[in-house]
């Protein structure tokens, strides 16, 4: 009893004190980290904190209520949850911070810091779920944004306050193009989002980009897959926050979020575990809308003049270009790079597969003499992919296709073009006169 008492006194001594009530509750069921907390009127999103058996505090979120109960998730492992924990309100609800001390760090969900280094002092609040603009305060994309990758600044040109995607199915090289892009491309701030991936690549990725000039300008967020679902979800959001703030300053964003699916993924789970049936391919509509959501946040601010150009990665499952998850990206963004397997497997890097490509905005970026060299090489590029095999098999006799003459004597150029070593950038200016020159 006396151990009992002293574990007790030393919980109280290092509890924070709050210079206003708290309000507090009793775990009063616990079903696959989804906990039922009675006498705890928490709005959705709000965070509190759990009672575990040994004296320590574990996290968890309000997802949603029944019957008087708060339907809390936990943020973490269940494995010291008893029943009748006290469970406390933590933070402002549906609040993050946000501040300029992020720049050169790498935190959590949660904004904590993963990077050992000193805990941030962030004294700006924003909202977790951002704020939503009316239509006509978005200014349009009319100026060009360097992404660094000659195929994609020469024939789907990207533009600053643009949301791209970049399709593909697993290991065909998506974080690889994102890795160049985030290496080579312009903007005042980047904000890079590792959501769901394993941990050793979040490991690698801030060995290879946290140092030197580029750290002072660039925020990583990061949840590896073996996290809670609603911390998932929550990086996604609190990085897009990072980007809002950032640009709510005039600053021109880069926000890079690796994977969408992975978010989609995790809203899926959350929406099965409050009983949401399951839709389209086993995706409720809570999830797909979470990614309408995520993804209309990027833009350009007509207010601030700022702008957030958004690169999200949609992991294509079983290879499959009519996912739920990458049909619904397609139609919200403002334009996709998909990668092919075939492209791949020939050592094609980057394998982008150009006819399928497109950037809705280039028309308005580019002059029309660049827009045309774009087309006739897509034009060409698309002819000789068609006919590959009837090439291959010795049955294509030439003058047939005064095109395809063309794509397979200028084929050797073509791929010298479409090609680029892996890590090393070519700048838009350099790619569009290249070109010129090809043609």
């Amino acid at each position: 009893m006396l151990a009992d008492l002293h574990r007790d006194l030393a919980r109280m001594r290092a509890a924070r004190v709050e210079a206003k009530p708290v309000l507090t509750g009793r775990v009063v069921a616990c079903d696959g980290g989804l906990v039922e907390v009675a006498g705890l009127p928490l709005s959705i999103g709000s965070l509190g904190a759990i009672e575990q058996a040994d004296g320590s505090e574990s996290l968890a979120e309000v997802i949603g209520f029944r019957a008087g109960h708060s339907l809390m998730m936990l943020l973490g492992d269940t494995v010291l949850l008893r029943p009748d924990s006290c469970v406390r309100a933590r933070g402002e609800p549906g609040k993050v911070r946000v501040g300029e001390a992020l720049l050169g760090r790498a935190v959590d969900g949660l904004g904590e810091p993963i990077d050992g280094g000193a805990p941030l002092a962030l004294k700006r609040n924003w909202q977790l779920v951002g704020r939503r603009e009316r239509a006509l305060e978005r200014a349009p994309v009319s100026e060009p944004f360097d992404c660094g990758v000659r195929a994609i600044n020469a024939l789907a040109t990207m533009g600053v306050g643009q949301r791209l995607g970049v399709i593909a199915g697993s290991g065909v090289g998506k974080s690889v193009l994102i890795d160049t892009m985030t290496a080579h491309s312009s903007a005042d701030v980047t904000v890079v989002a590792l959501i769901g991936e394993r941990a050793r690549e979040v490991s690698d990725f801030v060995a290879r980009h946290m140092h030197g000039t580029r750290r002072e300008r660039m925020v990583v967020v990061a949840v590896p897959a073996d996290h809670a679902p609603n911390l998932r979800l929550r990086a996604a959001q609190y990085a897009t926050s990072i980007a809002e703030y950032f640009r709510s300053k005039g600053k021109r964003v880069l926000l890079i979020l690796d994977s969408l699916t992975r978010v989609a993924h995790a809203a899926r789970e959350l929406a099965l575990v409050l009983g949401e049936p399951g839709a389209a391919r086993g995706y409720p509509p809570s999830a797909l809308a979470t990614v309408t959501k995520l993804v209309e946040r990027a833009g350009n601010s007509a207010r601030s003049g700022g702008a957030v150009t958004g690169l999200y990665t949609v992991l294509a499952d079983g290879d499959d270009a009519n996912d739920p998850v990458v049909d619904t990206a397609r139609a919200i963004l403002d334009g996709h790079i998909l990668l092919s397997r075939d492209l791949a497997q020939r050592g094609h890097y980057p394998a982008i597969d150009v006819p399928a490509s497109l950037s809705r905005v280039m028309d308005d970026l580019v002059t029309p003499e660049r827009l045309e060299a774009a087309r006739q090489l897509r034009a060409l590029i698309a002819a000789r992919e068609e006919n590959r095999d009837l090439v291959l098999m010795g049955a294509y006799r030439a003058g047939s296709d005064p095109v395809l003459d063309s794509a397979l004597e200028a084929s050797q150029r073509i791929d010298a073009f479409l090609r680029q070593p892996r890590g090393e950038g070519v700048a838009l200016d350099a790619s569009l006169e290249q070109l010129a020159a090809l043609l």
